[in-house]
């Protein structure tokens, strides 16, 4: 038995699917809620999924990145998990952040529309990254960056006193975030499919134009 394990070849587990579908489910709900789907605007259950879904799932699946030598791969997870794990934390009430400001008041929408207004630059970053790998990573980054930059403006909208600006804001946010959702289950599916299945999902890669615009 020991011959056979020590001829056998070792071989990581792709950590991909799990931080892709933890990032996909998590901005998934988050997303149809901001649409009024089912006329949800209560996001407190979702704190299980950004806490720990996503918040543990993608920082377990971003130091296994971090082992293959994947930098991109490894800061976005690992950014994302303490984006998602603090989301919900400022979900849950006895945390108490909505109360600091005396509920949802005109201090609370600017103070959260600068927090995303900051993740939207860092994501601008991750965004320019992707260029290189393929055109599904450039919707999820792209996607990702017009929700964040329409949900800063909704977020000043209703400091503003703009509510219906606001909320037209907001829906359209959750639009591009739910379009992101779904190139991130669409990679997800590619590195399911070429693991187990042995098929192969196009991403449409992109590394080879960028290097022959290097060259």
């Amino acid at each position: 038995m020991s011959e056979i394990r020590q001829g056998q070849s070792r071989r990581l587990a792709n950590p991909g699917p799990l931080g892709f579908g933890a990032f996909a489910t998590t901005l998934m709900t988050i997303s149809l809620a901001q649409m009024g789907f089912r006329n949800v605007l209560n996001q407190t259950v979702f704190v299980a999924n950004l806490c720990f879904l996503a918040g543990v799932g993608l920082l377990i699946s971003a130091q296994w990145e971090m082992v293959r030598g994947d930098t991109l791969a490894y800061t976005v997870l690992t950014a994302f998990a303490f984006y998602y794990g603090g989301y919900g934390a400022l979900l849950m009430p006895w945390m108490g952040v909505v109360d600091s400001y005396g509920g949802k008041t005109i201090e609370y929408y600017n103070a959260f529309g600068l927090y995303l207004c900051v993740w939207s630059i860092l994501n601008l970053f991750f965004f320019v990254a992707s260029l290189s790998t393929s055109i599904a990573n450039m919707f999820v980054y792209g996607g990702l960056e017009i929700s964040y930059m329409l949900n800063c403006a909704a977020n000043f909208s209703f400091a503003d006193g703009y509510s219906a600006h606001g909320q037209a804001l907001t829906k359209a946010a959750g639009a591009f975030g739910f379009i992101a959702s779904l190139a991130n289950f669409y990679i997800l599916a590619h590195e399911f499919c070429q693991d187990s299945l042995r098929m192969k999902v196009p991403l449409g890669e992109t590394r080879r134009w960028v290097e022959q615009d290097v060259l």
